[in-house]
């Protein structure tokens, strides 16, 4: 192996990014620009790269795409507008509501391009009647908190909102639209990436608020009440969206592929465990502790080193007061795990940059992570018991910080074993 191990695992994290680039992607699935208008909206942390993208193919497009702040890209003619995540605010709502307006009106001979990424269910934000900004605000805040799984948040979101679950393609009927997406979300299903804008939706009310009981979120009377008259997401073989092409541009998968490829030319042998993981944070990384425990045990002297990976979304139900995020605390839940066996390091980042809310990416560990922690006179158990992964990891020095790698196709782990 010609890398030390950390700079190894960074380097196959890298990879992953690298290959889910907007840059990369979009000029091999943009078709030759149509005639006539072309309008491109979109929103998500990767939004405005692919914005980017498009006109570097296409040359300057009328539109407007809203990204996360600090995730802005320079565009010719597509207009960029910032807006908060994971919480939405008045930015986001402000800049979907001139969104739908840009759309009002379009006929059969236009072009709509939408461009979805990861991030578009907060930034992309218009509540129904009946609930405001705050509301939407305080259901989201609370969701993240509670452990339930992507797609399930997502189900809530749509049916309180005017332009998820295939409501934004309906606004924009009757012109043709392409949208490309980057998907975030374990399995790839373009009706959870961004909650749907331009997909059809089966879903009912009653799901939703199945949701909300099912991991205990309290939410305002006013959502309540309106998830008990309906919503009104778009049903699949609705007529408006019949002109509407769905294409998954970006994911997990190809990542996972990537960075495999990579650890092979390295010396490595590779076990791809999945892209599409789902738990709970802690939980999984005792799982995959054990399944690193086992490789070790059965590796032979001279045997090449050999990295375990694995994609998907994982969630943390809050407990604690602590500045944390999933990744951050399966790396920590890992490390306790392992209690220093030898050998055995890990990466843990989310791909866009972010993890939880924090502006870092994920963290490293090794065989010497504990023992490091306990003579700087940090807690290690304790600092996961109140959510303070990113705290933890910060003392240590061992976050791994990207800023804005302006994609985002989900959580990148991977385990080295040497």
């Amino acid at each position: 192996m010609t890398l030390p191990p950390p700079a190894l695992l960074r380097a196959l994290f890298d990879r992953a990014v690298a290959v889910a680039d907007p840059m990369r992607a979009i000029p091999q699935a943009l078709p030759p620009r149509p005639k006539g208008r072309v309008v491109v909206v979109g929103a998500g942390k990767a939004s405005a790269r692919m914005a980017e993208a498009v006109e570097s193919v296409w040359g300057p497009c009328e539109g407007i795409v809203i990204t996360r702040y600090g995730h802005a890209r320079p565009c010719q003619a597509v207009e960029v507008i910032e807006a908060a995540h994971p919480v939405p605010d008045t930015a986001g709502a402000e800049a979907t509501a001139r969104m739908l307006a840009l759309l009002t009106g379009l006929t059969a001979a236009d072009f709509v391009l939408a461009l979805m990424s990861g991030g578009a269910s907060a930034l992309m934000v218009a509540p129904v009647a009946g609930v405001s900004l705050d509301d939407k605000r305080a259901v989201n805040a609370a969701l993240l908190a509670s452990g339930a799984p992507i797609d399930r948040m997502n189900t809530v979101r749509k049916h309180l909102s005017r332009v998820k679950g295939g409501q934004l393609a309906a606004a924009a009927y009757p012109a043709r639209m392409l949208s490309l997406m980057i998907s975030d979300v374990p399995g790839d299903d373009p009706a959870f990436i961004g909650s749907g804008p331009t997909v059809g939706d089966a879903s009912t009310p009653q799901e939703a608020l199945a949701v909300l009981a099912r991991w205990s979120v309290a939410v305002p009377a006013s959502v309540r009440a309106t998830l008990t008259w309906g919503s009104g997401v778009v049903p699949p073989g609705d007529a408006r969206l019949s002109r509407v092409s769905n294409r998954v541009i970006a994911a997990p998968a190809q990542s996972l592929a990537a960075a495999a490829d990579l650890a092979r030319q390295s010396g490595c042998e590779v076990v791809i465990l999945g892209d599409r993981v789902e738990g709970e944070a802690r939980e999984i990384a005792r799982v995959h502790a054990a399944l690193a425990r086992e490789h070790a045990a059965r590796r032979g002297a001279g045997a090449m080193p050999l990295v375990l990976l694995s994609g998907g979304e994982l969630t943390v139900t809050r407990r604690g007061d602590g500045i944390g995020g999933p990744n951050a605390e399966y790396a920590l839940a890992l490390a306790l795990a392992l209690d220093g066996a030898a050998g055995i390091h890990a990466i843990a980042c989310d791909t866009d940059g972010v993890d939880g809310a924090a502006e870092v990416a994920g963290a490293v560990i090794g065989p010497d992570t504990l023992s490091r922690a306990t003579a700087m006179g940090l807690d290690a158990a304790a600092h996961l018991t109140r959510n303070d992964a990113h705290s933890f990891f910060a003392a240590l020095g061992d976050q791994v910080l990207t800023g804005p790698t302006l994609t985002n196709v989900n959580d990148f782990r991977a385990i080295l074993i040497w």
